[in-house]
């Protein structure tokens, strides 16, 4: 499997972002996270591209574990916020090498 979350659930305080979500995407497969303004979509997103972690439960990209490995998951993805800005004096190789590490 590409990515699989067993159990996750993430909270900011007394708002529960994630509870107990399930889910696996195998090779080839292509899926659409959709819902409303604050459902957690931009918080699974941010759990996969490591740069938040869960409350609790296991994520893996490509076998790698969110937590563990984050090291080589970035390496190997990327992840674009709507709201976000490149610097403008560096190139995009640049770029991607800066927020990788």
């Amino acid at each position: 499997m590409i990515v699989s979350a067993r159990n996750i659930t993430k909270t900011y305080g007394s708002v529960v972002a994630l509870t107990d979500l399930n889910f696996t995407v195998e090779e080839g497969e292509i899926y659409g996270i959709i819902g409303p303004d604050g459902a957690g979509k931009t918080t699974l997103f941010r759990i996969l591209a490591t740069l938040l972690l869960p409350d609790s439960g296991i994520t893996t990209v490509d076998g790698d574990d969110v937590v563990r490995d984050f090291k080589r998951i970035r390496h190997n993805i990327g992840y674009m916020p709507g709201r976000f800005s490149l610097y403008q004096d560096l190139t995009v190789e640049e770029n991607l090498q800066f927020f990788a590490t």
